[in-house]
Parts: C-alpha cells; structure tokens; sequence
C-alpha cells in the first residue's frame, strides 16, 4: 500500500516554509554560537601565544645570564683578561649601510670578544654570528677601533654537529656542561677579525 499524500494546499505550503524558517533560525543560532565560540578560542590562542613569547624571551635571558656569569672568568682561564662585559650591543653605520646586535661583548684594551647566544643554538646561528663579525669589523675599522676581535657561539643547547662547526669556523663554543659553563677552544688559534 502507497502512504497517501497530502494535498498541496496553500496552508500546506505555508506549513512547510514555516518549518523551514524555523530550522534556519535554529541552524543561525547554532552558527552565531559557534562563532562566539570562535571567538572566545581565538582570543585564548593570543592569548597562549603571548604567554609563550614571553617565556622564549624569558629564556633567552636566562641563557644569555648563565653564558655572562662565567664569561669573564673562563675567558681569563684561558689567557684572555676581559674587564668589561655588556649585553646587546648594537652598531649601525648608515654610509657603509651595515647595522647589527651582538648579545654580549666582552672588552679590554687588546681584545674585543663577541658572542652569540642562542637558547639552542643552530648551524644558521654560526654563519649569522661570522656574517655579524665581518660587518662589526667594518663598523669598527671606519671607527679607528683596531683592537682585535675574537668571537663565539654559545647555548643552552649546542648539538656536537654545531659545535664542531663552530670551532671549524675559528669560534669558541660556551655551552651548558652539567651545572656549570664550559668554553670550548678552537683548535688551534681562535680566528681574529
């Protein structure tokens, strides 16, 4: 047996567009509600991502602080007597169009020691830091400041690839070693900008 069908009456019709309409006013609430949602989520996730900046920044000076405290006393260890340390040092020379940051720079009257620290520090790292050098010595040059640079990479985290990179480039590498921190030379002389 077949179902029997209503009759397509104007009241009819009018039925169904009501229901219609009510299943779209259902389906906008729904919409306008998972929008709201959206938007609580979006500003969460700023939220998070501020927080998280934040904490790399916090980091990176945590890391920056722990390469500083032993700087100075590893380096005179090694037969460098530094009695200046400042933390980013910028330069820029608007006719020579080169400009740049070194995080600390350690001084006396002889030597100039520039480091880059990184909380992990990568490959890309090492060659920014030697790009950075040969445009601080330009920099230097055009200044009169013939002292003599010496440079190096350090990090919470150098993996023994980077390491061995870095000292192949003529850098000391400092780096975490077990609680305390430790610079590793170049073999032979340390390269000098």
């Amino acid at each position: 047996m077949s179902e029997q069908q209503v009759p397509l009456t104007a009241e009819v019709i009018f039925e169904m567009f009501r229901e219609v309409r009510e299943q779209m006013k259902e389906t906008d609430r729904k919409i306008r509600e998972t929008d709201e949602q959206q938007k609580k989520t979006d500003e969460q996730i700023k939220k998070t991502s501020r927080e998280v900046g934040a904490l790399g920044g916090r980091i990176g000076d945590l890391i920056e602080d722990m390469v500083r405290g032993g700087a100075i006393r590893l380096f005179r260890e090694l037969g460098y007597e530094f009695n200046q340390c400042s933390r980013s040092v910028e330069f820029d020379n608007k006719k020579l169009n080169i400009c740049g940051e070194i995080d600390l720079f350690l001084e006396n009257g002889e030597y100039v020691l520039l480091v880059e620290v990184k909380t992990n520090l990568l490959i890309e790292d090492v060659r920014d830091h030697v790009e950075r050098l040969q445009k601080y010595r330009q920099f230097a040059d055009a200044r009169g400041d013939k002292r003599r640079f010496i440079a190096a990479a350090g990090g919470g985290v150098v993996r023994s690839n980077i390491r061995t990179y870095a000292l192949k480039q003529g850098l000391f590498v400092i780096q975490q070693s077990g609680d305390n921190v430790e610079v590793i030379p170049p073999d032979g002389e340390p390269r000098v900008w």
